[in-house]
């Protein structure tokens, strides 16, 4: 469907986070590499995933707000469907 707002929302506040995501997943690579214990290697695999689900939380907050409210506003049902459609789409893919 991919059809969004007149124009895409700007993501780049989301980059510090996901810069952190990337460090703690390279941190994880050296703790495997490193022969670390297996708790420790896990606690890093979860606070990278938290960072990920962050920017996931994000970037569909800043969607419905704007791309959301900027079709439903439009008033075209067909745009209107297709965005619903979209969005419940990627919250099943959650589950």
């Amino acid at each position: 469907m991919n059809t969004c707002c007149h124009e895409h929302p700007d993501h780049t506040e989301q980059l510090s986070r996901l810069n952190r995501a990337l460090g703690q997943v390279d941190g994880v690579k050296k703790m495997i590499v490193d022969r670390r214990y297996c708790i420790d290697i896990l606690t890093q695999l979860k606070a990278a995933r938290s960072a990920i689900q962050s920017v996931e939380a994000n970037i569909l907050e800043k969607h419905m707000q704007l791309c959301l409210e900027d079709v439903c506003s439009s008033g075209d049902k067909t745009a209107i469907d297709n965005k619903i459609s979209e969005l419940i789409k990627i919250i099943k893919s959650y589950q």
